[in-house]
């Protein structure tokens, strides 16, 4: 299947994700928005799938929103003032879904940043599993820049990927975060020399993770994301429910037997998501 914003390929376990329109600097488009979750959504659902990478094509990863996405839906529009109080917090509910399904996503999701990542790019970089970046990146919350409120996930997200006053200062200044700076606060995990060495960098860490139990990686996805948000005690109980129904002995079994063979593990792969 082909798409306005992304290219998409399967190999070795691991799915890229590639933003595909640098003349317009991956800027999120409507179809950007509808395609995104149906991408991420079908490589959880086939089972063989066992991380995703999301990188992008020429000088930014992203510009963030276009603002077709406002234009097409009447919202910019003054006349149509009191259909867009009644339909603007659709609109937001629905984009805040299509980044949401990279944490509903069965295996992780790897992000690999150059240049820009601005506005509803950081929104959708918040909401993977590991952020990488070559040095020439920088984070920008645009949208304290042109007179908005962030609304798609950088300020629920943020704060909990960073330490909360660095958070707020990015926040509330609108500044640049270099990517050597968001290394320090932990905002990515690693910086590259360039766009080259980032991708195949991040592509050799999604490749490590792809060796693991694809069991074992969906359920410490799911406490992970799940413990962020609850208690400790409320988390150990999502964990003691979820190895009743999901923990595999043969799993267990096999990671032992090919270390004490000096070979790599052979893990069966998750089943695929029941369609309906």
């Amino acid at each position: 299947m082909s798409y306005r914003c992304f290219e998409v390929s399967i190999a070795d376990r691991i799915g890229h994700v590639r933003l595909s329109r640098p003349d317009e600097l991956n800027t999120m488009v409507p179809e950007f928005w509808n395609d995104l979750p149906r991408i991420v959504t079908e490589l959880s659902d086939r089972g063989d799938v066992r991380a995703v990478v999301i990188s992008s094509t020429g000088k930014h990863f992203s510009a963030g929103m276009d603002l077709s996405v406002f234009t097409g839906s009447g919202l910019m529009n003054d006349a149509e003032a009191g259909r867009r109080n009644a339909t603007f917090s659709l609109l937001v509910r629905r984009l805040q879904d299509s980044f949401t399904a990279l944490e509903d996503a069965r295996m992780p999701v790897l992000m690999a940043i150059q240049g820009g990542c601005i506005g509803g790019a950081v929104d959708m970089v918040c909401a993977a599993d590991m952020r990488y970046a070559s040095e020439d990146a920088f984070f920008v919350v645009q949208e304290t820049n042109i007179g908005m409120t962030a609304d798609v996930g950088t300020l629920q997200r943020l704060p909990k990927l960073i330490p909360d006053g660095v958070a707020r200062e990015l926040v509330y200044t609108g500044r640049r975060m270099s990517a050597e700076r968001a290394r320090e606060v932990g905002l990515v995990n690693e910086v590259f020399a360039d766009h080259e060495s980032l991708v195949a960098g991040t592509l050799a860490i999604a490749a490590e993770i792809a060796e693991k139990s694809p069991l074992t990686i969906w359920g410490a996805k799911e406490a992970m994301v799940y413990s962020r948000d609850h208690s400790v005690p409320d988390s150990l109980h999502q964990i003691s429910h979820w190895q009743t129904g999901a923990f595999q002995p043969a799993d267990m079994m096999e990671a032992f037997a090919a270390k004490g063979e000096k070979r790599k593990p052979d893990f069966p792969d998750l089943p695929p998501a029941p369609g309906l």
